[in-house]
């Protein structure tokens, strides 16, 4: 890579860069859908989470087939965390297995990459609930709060709005659910490769005197929102199940001491890059397993530990990529979410995040400024690649 290549960021000013996320989007949406169908009572979480993966990989192996060079496949192994467990769950074949059961609180989360360019969706949802046999209480409290968080979300993330209006709307809306947002989590922005950028938003942060970096949104920009909501206080502890998420810390360098994880690390530069992986994904498994000590003792690898909320509480997730385009924010990822299948007995009071939600945040009323503005992209993008063909 020259110089000049790595100091100029790709952004969604590109319309090929806009196509790279769509297309990743669109796998993410399908591999989403599958797993998600897939998961009924009887079915284990391991067999899940293998088959998220599986479907990326033979998805993304389908595109751009000509360009040899070009990195795509999984940027974020599948998890499936149940009912109390918040996050990160992608569990081993050697691992206790969870099987799931009736009225469990699912949810899934995963991530693709088309050339580095992240999209990033998770979904919950409670298994054997159905439109005719609607959901109440807690569980319904919970999924009602998260959709709507991310659904507030999508209206807030614009260009001109500040991270802190997000970390507000949430607090509030859980609260009127009964409800607090896991502490201390974070929505990170996307950049090629990057799927942890600079500016994040916070949910719930520890101590509102310890100012959380403040960030305003700027077009181009692209995030992938995520909200994690609980019943219980929200805080959210290493629960000692087996970490098997891991990424590549780039900042980090070591000599590493023993073959095995030498070896390890050189297959997992190749095969994963800076995107996150799952120890499941190599194929021996023990070695795997010692490989990764030695990384991550030395910081070269960070690990996504498996959060768990407190035994009897249940936590819900949404999460989707969204792009900031100069004619308005453009959701890339879908939830599967179905308001019809969970009654809360409990709404969002204060006026203002009510007129928010009942804003719409559809870009269908845009459609005739649409077609100009994707006139404008066109005649935009032709004049910067002459301007560059001039330069």
């Amino acid at each position: 890579m020259s110089g000049d290549e790595e100091t100029e960021e790709q952004t969604v000013a590109d319309d090929l860069v806009v196509t790279k996320y769509k297309m990743g989007a669109e796998i993410a949406n399908h591999v989403l859908k599958m797993v998600v169908a897939a998961a009924t009572a009887g079915v284990s979480v391991v067999s899940l989470c293998e088959k998220g993966d599986a479907l990326i990989q033979t998805e993304t192996g389908k595109i751009f087939k000509r360009e040899k060079d070009m990195k795509k496949g999984i940027a974020f192994p599948t998890c499936v965390s149940v009912n109390n467990c918040v996050c990160h769950h992608s569990p081993l074949k050697s691992d206790p297995d969870v099987i799931l059961k009736d009225d469990d609180l699912v949810k899934v989360d995963l991530g693709v990459h088309v050339d580095g360019f992240i999209s990033n969706v998770a979904h919950s949802f409670v298994v054997g609930v159905t439109k005719d046999k609607p959901l109440t209480g807690r569980k319904a409290d919970v999924i009602t709060a998260a959709h709507l968080c991310a659904e507030a979300a999508l209206r807030l993330v614009k260009p001109g709005n500040q991270n802190t209006q997000v970390t507000e709307a949430w607090n509030k809306i859980a609260k009127s659910f009964n409800c607090s947002p896991i502490e201390g989590l974070l929505s990170h922005q996307l950049k090629q490769h990057v799927i942890d950028g600079e500016k994040t938003i916070i949910q719930n942060p520890t101590d509102p005197a310890k100012d959380h970096e403040k960030a305003e949104f700027e077009v181009h920009e692209v995030y992938a929102v995520d909200v994690l909501v609980s019943t219980g206080e929200g805080k959210a502890k290493d629960g000692g199940l087996r970490t098997t998420v891991y990424k590549r810390d780039p900042n980090k360098v070591y000599g590493l001491k023993m073959k095995t994880s030498r070896m390890f690390f050189s297959e997992m530069e190749r095969r994963f890059d800076k995107m996150a992986f799952t120890l499941r994904a190599f194929e021996d498994e023990v070695k795997a397993r010692l490989g990764v000590v030695e990384c991550a003792k030395h910081d070269l690898i960070q690990p996504f530990n498996v959060l768990q909320e407190k035994e009897g509480e249940f936590v819900a997730q949404f999460k989707f990529t969204v792009l900031l385009m100069a004619n308005g924010p453009l959701r890339i990822t879908n939830s599967l979410h179905e308001p019809d299948f969970y009654k809360s007995e409990l709404e969002v009071e204060d006026p203002d995040l009510k007129a928010l939600l009942q804003s719409s945040a559809s870009r269908k009323t845009q459609k005739k400024k649409k077609k100009k503005a994707s006139k404008t992209v066109e005649t935009a993008t032709g004049q910067a690649m002459e301007t560059e063909a001039a330069e």
